[in-house]
């Protein structure tokens, strides 16, 4: 049977969402991200990108490239809402769905023809549940393998599906730049073109022994690109990799005492999303971005999984001691928990039952959150928030 792949990826997710739930919104420039001072662009919608916008800018850079952009910050709860609906719309045409982020996944519709027809047929049934049922558009590529249905959707944007058949995979594949391939940066990129490379049927042309000779192991990557060649498979276990949540400030943090209250804000956040997807993590993960823009990240591995914030909490400020952070000044910190595995699953312990209080009372905070907001229910430990740790952007991670 032959390999039919899918590549669905909502377009401009965050900013299209605001504009869903602002109408006054659609057919302006938007820009969801951080604050003016020191955040970044996490999405701008198309109006904005003629402008030269892109993600990851500097807010205030975006800005001064579309002043009449309307800046929002990011509600990662509202986005995490609609990617559920956006995924639960997948996986009524194949169970075979590895999630990517949020927003775009890869679906194997191999064999599925007899339920539901052609597979760019099935690509756009997809798109138009997600438009009905969202108010969303999804682009969507239908190829033979994962790399040329992630191409064929990117050359379908916005609001397009494009399907490559095994018998034109040449006639698409082979006018593309060099930079149109997996790996091939802005160093790889002009190192080809000092060979007189740039594009993929230059590069076709290349033997594979000069391609390891200029590249190592990447030359034999390129050249199996090349040549359209991909054989990985759909993977659909887990689906989540990691949970996790970091912030950006608008004035760097120095002191001990406001650095460990924002991780505490941090493991909060990062255990509510545990939670909300049944999932507790072994891998306790912390990122520290001074201000220079040095990023580090320290990790310690525990014997059971965790969900409580408390917990995480310990854990992070255990690995904050092993980081210069208080002795330099910090822009970013982020948690993120890894080895992901159904809550409550692994040995117990002496002290379980403080655990199952513990999750009793994340229970009840998690049931008041969902009635009336994020702010419903907060530690006093953090209210009222030290001057010294304004956010300057939102940063959500994970599906």
């Amino acid at each position: 049977m032959k390999s039919c792949i899918l590549h669905l990826d909502m377009d401009a997710f965050y900013a299209s969402v605001e504009q869903h739930d602002r109408p006054e919104l659609r057919g302006r420039p938007v820009l969801v991200g951080g604050s003016l001072g020191r955040g970044v662009v996490a999405a701008c919608s198309y109006e904005a990108r003629r402008y030269g916008v892109h993600s990851a800018m500097a807010m205030a850079r975006a800005l001064s490239l579309c002043p009449r952009a309307v800046a929002l910050p990011v509600r990662m709860e509202r986005y995490q809402e609609v990617s559920r609906q956006v995924f639960a719309i997948f996986a009524r045409y194949t169970d075979r769905v590895e999630p990517l982020s949020i927003d775009e996944a890869f679906l194997d519709v191999s064999g599925c023809e007899r339920l539901f027809g052609r597979p760019a047929r099935i690509a756009e049934a997809i798109r138009d549940d997600v438009r009905q049922e969202t108010g969303l558009a999804i682009s969507a590529g239908v190829a033979p393998n994962k790399f040329l249905a992630k191409l064929a959707s990117e050359a379908g944007k916005p609001d397009g599906l494009m399907e490559v058949p095994p018998e034109e995979v040449d006639a698409f594949l082979l006018p593309l730049p060099l930079r149109a391939l997996w790996g091939v940066g802005k160093t790889t990129a002009a190192k080809l073109e000092r060979f007189g490379l740039r594009t993929v049927s230059d590069l076709r042309g290349v033997p594979r022994e000069r391609l390891v000779e200029w590249l190592g192991r990447h030359g034999e990557h390129l050249y199996r690109l090349a040549r359209g060649q991909d054989d990985r498979l759909v993977e659909s276990r887990g689906g989540i990799k990691s949970v996790g949540h970091e912030e950006t400030f608008s004035e760097d943090l120095r002191g001990g005492d406001v650095l460990r209250l924002e991780l505490l804000a941090l493991a909060e956040k990062v255990a509510s999303r545990l939670r909300s997807k049944g999932l507790a993590g072994r891998c306790v993960t912390l990122k520290v971005k001074y201000a220079d823009f040095v990023a580090v990240t320290r990790s310690i591995t525990l014997g059971l999984g965790v969900d409580n914030a408390l917990e995480i909490n310990r854990e992070a400020v255990g690995l904050l001691r092993r980081t210069e952070a208080g002795r330099r000044p910090v822009r970013l910190l982020g948690i993120s928990l890894s080895e992901l595995r159904a809550a409550g699953a692994g040995q117990q312990d002496l002290f379980d039952h403080e655990r199952e209080r513990a999750r009793v009372l994340d229970r009840t905070v998690d049931e008041v959150r969902e009635r009336f907001g994020s702010s419903g229910v907060r530690r006093g430990s953090l209210l009222p928030r030290p001057s010294g740790g304004k956010k300057g952007s939102d940063g959500g991670q994970g599906a």
